[in-house]
């Protein structure tokens, strides 16, 4: 059996193209850069679509999916803002929080179960304990080569110096305490309604929700953790998609959840980015063809505005952590999973717990498949995460 399991990592791949983003760093305001209407109807996370900022600059939605960026590359992988592609949905956009725009055969993995805590459990995805990629000390000590390597820096915001800085957003301790009662986990959709390339009308397994259900079955079936999913359609208003205000629609029910299960710890708004038509977004990972996933950062600050006063977030550098360390174990295990760490302004309901994250899967190109495929590594790299045991992360 062991050697079947090391059959299964050794299909792990292994390179990674540079990356050729070059992101700038700012230390204060600059002078506020306009960006272009996009034309689709559907809003990504990447500007705060829903939270009430002031008068003068509408909601954080309002900025994020009215605005349209142009194409970044990234580690070879061009980033853009989303574009509507179907009809009446609108597609997230890549860069922002990408959600304003919008496609083999499963590997067989040996049966058996691995104690835990005294309970069996049944290996659903080969989880990876082989180092691909190594990231150089010198790289996490320099950062303007960080942030070059890992980050895309929205144009509408900047980075602070020291703001990212490898061993401060490592040495941060996200492990979860064992033996914890009650839910660990939250997963909710700001946009409920984001669909695949070849998903089937009215079948909630081939949209977002059904990738959270996969996501959740994986987190509690094979690590053990409990798992809360709110499945609550946010983007929908009267029955029609109605995205300019969903991060203010959700941000009170995940609130009310949140103290009601105080147990929660990890909460991830699981969303689908959205690309330009000809772009796919996909890798292949243990022989399998696997949506590329996207972590989403607010920073509360544009350039236009300066820090966002109206919009604090207590937990941003322990949010920017969270979204590094699982970047840091993506690049070694996976490399070429992660496209990247998107960084806006705005909030994105991150604030309510330390370790929250906006994950981005895939966009409106993959296919059901694809993203599917992308649930197994992600939750593999999670778990090394909250669980402090991954040789990469020194535990």
């Amino acid at each position: 059996m062991e050697n079947l399991l090391a059959a299964v990592r050794d299909q792990i791949p292994a390179l990674r193209e540079g990356s050729t983003a070059e992101n700038t760093l700012s230390a204060g305001t600059e002078a506020a850069e306009t960006d272009t209407a996009k034309q689709d109807s559907n809003p990504g996370p990447g500007a705060e679509r829903g939270q009430t900022e002031s008068k003068e600059q509408g909601t954080e939605e309002d900025q994020k999916d009215g605005t349209q960026k142009d194409e970044t590359q990234k580690d070879g992988m061009e980033i853009t803002e989303p574009e509507q592609t179907e009809t009446g949905i609108t597609e997230p956009a890549a860069g922002e929080s990408a959600s304003t725009a919008e496609p083999e055969a499963p590997q067989s993995v040996p049966e058996e179960t691995i104690e835990t805590g005294g309970a069996p459990r049944e290996i659903l995805y080969p989880e990876a304990d082989t180092i691909q990629e190594t990231i150089s000390p010198d790289l996490l000590a320099d950062q303007q080569a960080l942030l070059n390597r890992f980050f895309v820096v929205d144009p509408n915001t900047s980075v602070l110096p020291g703001e990212i800085d490898g061993s401060t957003l490592l040495g941060k301790d996200l492990t979860l305490p064992e033996n914890a009662e009650g839910p660990q986990i939250l997963i909710y959709h700001t946009h409920s309604q984001e669909t695949f390339a070849d998903s089937r009308p009215g079948e909630r397994a081939d949209t977002v929700i059904g990738l959270g259900d996969d996501l959740q079955e994986l987190l509690e079936k094979q690590y053990g953790y409990e798992v809360l999913h709110i499945t609550e359609a946010f983007d929908m208003k009267e029955g029609c998609l109605e995205r300019s205000r969903a991060y203010n629609y959700a941000e009170p029910v995940i609130a009310a959840a949140l103290e009601e299960h105080p147990s929660i710890q990890v909460v991830i708004d699981l969303h689908r980015d959205g690309v330009n038509g000809s772009k796919r977004l996909v890798t292949e990972i243990n022989g399998k063809p696997t949506a590329q996933i996207m972590f989403f950062n607010g920073l509360s600050r544009t350039k236009e505005s300066g820090e966002l006063t109206s919009l604090p977030n207590p937990y941003q550098a322990e949010n920017l952590a969270f979204s590094f360390q699982m970047e840091y174990e993506a690049e070694q295990y996976y490399p070429g999973f992660s496209r990247c760490i998107y960084l806006k302004g705005y909030r994105y309901n991150l604030h309510l717990r330390p370790r929250s994250v906006l994950l981005e899967v895939g966009a409106q190109t993959n296919t059901v498949e694809e993203v599917k495929n992308a649930m197994g590594p992600f939750s593999d790299i999670l778990h090394k995460v909250l669980s402090g045991k991954s040789p990469a992360s020194g535990g």
